[in-house]
C-alpha cells in the first residue's frame, strides 16, 4: 500500500457489534437515492457512513473515501452489508484505495444476481404461496404469515452477513496483506468484465436497417455489425458518453441527446 494515500496511516480500532447493527438497519435505505446516473451510490454512501467516520479522523482521508464510494454502484439491497463488511474491514486496515475500488466494484455484480435468484426468484414465490393459500382457504393470517416468514430469513441474512462480511474482510486482509496488488488488478479485471456484461446486456442501440441490392438483401446489423463484433454499437455508445462524461458533459445532456438520437433513427427508420 502506497503510505501517501492517506494522511492518517494507523489503523483504526474494530468495530463493534453494536456498530454492524446500525450499519445494517441504515442499509434499508440503499435505494432511497436511486438515479439513472450512479444507482445505488447515494444510498451506499450513506449506509456505511458512520463506519467510515468512525475509522478516518482525518479530515482529508474522510473526504477522500467518500468521494470513492460516490462512484457507481448497483447490487441486491438485501447483500448490500455483506459488501459492507468487506469494504469496511479494508477501509480499517487503510488498504489501498485503488484495491477498495476494485473489490466493491468486483462483488456488486455477482451478488445482485445471487440475490434476485435467491429472494426474489426462489423466496419470494414460495413464502408468497404459502400465504396465498392460506388467504384463499379463508385464513386472515395468510398475509401476516407470508411478511413474516419472508422477513425472518431477509433481515437474519441482511444482519448475519453484515458481521459475517466483516470478519471475513479482516481475515482474508491479514492474509492477502502482502499481495494487495495483485488482489487489486484482479478485482479491477472482474469489475470491467462486469462493466462489459451490463453494457452488453442493458444498452440496447440496433441498426435496423436492410441493404437491398435487386432480389439480394442484406441487415446491416446482423449480417456485417455483429459479424465484426456482437454488441459493438452499444459498447460504442458507452464509451461516447463516458468520454463526454469527461470532458465535463451534464447526465442530463447526454440524457436528452440519447433521447434525440433515439428519435432521428426511429425516424429515419435506422434503428
Amino acid at each position: 500500500m502506497a503510505s501517501n494515500q492517506y494522511e492518517e496511516v494507523t489503523e483504526a480500532p474494530d468495530l463493534q457489534p453494536k456498530q454492524l447493527r446500525t450499519l445494517a438497519w441504515r442499509s434499508l435505505l440503499l435505494q432511497a437515492s436511486f438515479n439513472y446516473e450512479r444507482m445505488q451510490s447515494a444510498g451506499w454512501l450513506y449506509s456505511i457512513l458512520p463506519g467510515l467516520r468512525h475509522i478516518h479522523k482525518n479530515k482529508k482521508d474522510l473526504s477522500k473515501s467518500m468521494k470513492d464510494h460516490m462512484e457507481f454502484f448497483n447490487t441486491h439491497p438485501f447483500l448490500v452489508t455483506f459488501i459492507m463488511g468487506v469494504i469496511l474491514a479494508m477501509e480499517q486496515k487503510k488498504e489501498d484505495r485503488e484495491a477498495i475500488r476494485g473489490i466493491r466494484v468486483a462483488m456488486m455484480g455477482p451478488l445482485g444476481g445471487i440475490g434476485d435468484a435467491m429472494f426474489y426468484l426462489t423466496l419470494l414465490p414460495i413464502t408468497a404461496g404459502i400465504g396465498a393459500s392460506l388467504a384463499v382457504e379463508g385464513n386472515p393470517l395468510g398475509p401476516f404469515v407470508f411478511l413474516i416468514a419472508f422477513n425472518i430469513i431477509h433481515f437474519g441474512v441482511r444482519f448475519g452477513l453484515m458481521k459475517y462480511g466483516y470478519k471475513t474482510g479482516v481475515n482474508a486482509i491479514a492474509k492477502l496483506k502482502e499481495g494487495t496488488k495483485f488482489v487489486s488488478r484482479a478485482a479491477s479485471i472482474v469489475g470491467l468484465t462486469v462493466v462489459g456484461g451490463l453494457i452488453a446486456t442493458y444498452v440496447s442501440f440496433k441498426v435496423d436497417y436492410v441493404w437491398k441490392s435487386g432480389e439480394a438483401k442484406l441487415n446491416i446489423q446482423t449480417g456485417v455489425l455483429d459479424q465484426i463484433m456482437p454488441a459493438m454499437l452499444p459498447l460504442a455508445y458507452t464509451l461516447l458518453m463516458y468520454w463526454l462524461l469527461k470532458k465535463g458533459r451534464s447526465p442530463l445532456m447526454l440524457i436528452g441527446l440519447t433521447v434525440v438520437v433515439g428519435l432521428i433513427g426511429s425516424f429515419f427508420n435506422i434503428l
